[in-house]
This record gives structure tokens, sequence and C-alpha cells, in this order.
């Protein structure tokens, strides 16, 4: 019996370790999807790529914060620069119109977003509108206690 008893719980430990393993998984994949489509906007926004592809350009890579802007002044001029030392080992590097484009591109996404969840809450209070009416659609129920409906 003791034995078996170990032999159940060794299993338990196991399937847990498991299901652990593929919820760290799941979410690494999410994350990593979130940096992917992340820089698709920083492409389309306008951002230039440029590859870590030299022992100096990683180095240089490392040195800055991973996945977040950063402002530097060059000529005169304001450039943004969003460092990805884990998905692409690259760097993405913008103007102030680029930048700008990209903020423009963001807030019109997040609108989207909301018109979409408005949508689905008003998709949702229409079935709940639809339960109601099914519910209240009995034909026993003496309608005629409100007298005409003449309208």
């Amino acid at each position: 019996m003791h034995l078996i008893r170990n032999i159940g719980i060794r299993r338990v430990r196991r399937i847990a370790a498991a299901l652990v393993a593929v919820g760290v998984l799941a979410a690494c994949q999410t994350s990593h999807q979130r940096i992917l489509d992340h820089e698709n906007d920083l492409a389309a926004a306008g951002f230039l790529l440029r590859p870590a592809d030299t022992a100096e350009r990683r180095t240089l890579l490392a040195q800055l914060p991973a996945h977040r802007f950063v402002q530097r002044l060059r000529d005169g001029k304001v450039h943004y620069v969003y460092a990805d030392p884990s998905v692409c080992q690259c760097l993405y590097v913008g103007t102030e119109a680029a930048y700008g484009q990209y903020q423009r591109n963001k807030q019109s996404r997040a609108e989207v977003k909301e018109v979409e969840r408005d949508l689905k809450r008003h998709n949702n209070a229409a079935e709940d509108d639809d339960l109601n009416a099914q519910v209240y659609s009995d034909p026993a129920y003496h309608w005629e206690a409100w007298g005409p409906w003449d309208y």
C-alpha cells in the first residue's frame, strides 16, 4: 500500500511539473509574440532595423534597456532607439516623425480595440435581452391585464 501511494505521489508531482512547464512555455510564446507584433508596428511606422551582427554591436545592444525606447540626440536631431536583445537581436532606430507615427498607430489600434469591446458588450447585452424576451414570452402570461396596446 505504501509503495502504491509513493508511485501515485511521484506521478502527481510529474504531472504538476509538466503543467507548470506548459504554463511557462505558453507565457514565453505570448511574450515573444507581443514583441514581434511590437516590432512589426515599429517597422510600419518607419523605424529601421539594425542587426547586432558583430561582437561590438551585440555588446552595445546589451548595454541598452531591453524593449524600451531611448532618445538619442545626434547632429541636433532626436532619434528614438528600441533595443531587442531577445527576439531579433537588433536595434530599431527612428526619427521623431517615425516615433510620432508609431504613437498615432498605437492610439488608433487602442481606439479600434475599444470599439470592439463596446460592440462585444452591446452584443452580450442584446443576447441578454433576447434571453429575457424568451423568458417573458410565456403564452400563459395574462397580457390583457395591461389593457389595449394600440399605439
